[in-house]
């Protein structure tokens, strides 16, 4: 009951979309997904982050937007809706909806033989094998210098998550990885970029 009434909320404007980031860790992102133009986000939820990232990526930009947006009781997902009309409100470069898991995502994207991509945001499933689906599926199609960011993948003070899968896959593997470099951590944020060689 309580997503039919944020909705309803939401659409005569008494609340806002929803977001687990924060605005330090938005604007992380905005600083590196800036004049991008081969963007993919996974894990959409409201749009929140979507937005940023289409706010502030080249005009020429196509940005996918990968999430499931599983159906709900009444047969229609709300947060799709949400996302699709806060997105919208940005008109800048072009989103390509990708309604799909992000490991399926992954797999089409290649099938489709499209061109390497510049900036991942990976925010879906937070579980280490949710991570490391995400994660396998998304960092081979990233071009070199690229950058990938991963919400949830750290655990501060200020950002506390403690046992998470997500941020045990990324202190075990991803951080580890030859190909890769962390260039920014903020809150839960880490930033990386794919090696030029």
């Amino acid at each position: 009951m309580r997503v039919i009434t944020h909705f309803g909320l939401w659409f005569v404007g008494l609340e806002q979309a929803q977001t687990q980031t924060s605005p330090g860790e938005r604007a992380c992102l905005a600083k590196h997904a800036a004049g991008k133009r081969r963007l993919v986000e996974i894990g959409v939820w409201h749009g929140v982050t979507t937005r940023v990232l289409r706010s502030v990526m080249d005009p020429s930009a196509t940005l996918y937007a990968v999430d499931p947006f599983p159906p709900g009781r009444l047969g229609f997902s709300f947060q799709y809706r949400i996302a699709h009309r806060e997105v919208g409100a940005v008109r800048n470069g072009k989103v390509v909806w990708v309604r799909s898991t992000g490991e399926e995502a992954a797999r089409k994207h290649r099938l489709q033989g499209l061109p390497p991509l510049d900036f991942i945001f990976i925010d879906g499933d937070h579980t280490y094998e949710g991570l490391k689906a995400d994660w396998t599926g998304w960092s081979p199609l990233l071009a070199p210098g690229g950058v990938v960011a991963l919400h949830d993948s750290r655990d501060t003070k200020e950002s506390p998550r403690p046992g998470a899968g997500s941020v045990q896959y990324t202190s075990e593997i991803i951080v580890k990885h030859p190909a890769f470099e962390v260039i920014d951590e903020f809150e839960s944020l880490t930033v990386l970029r794919r090696r030029a060689s």
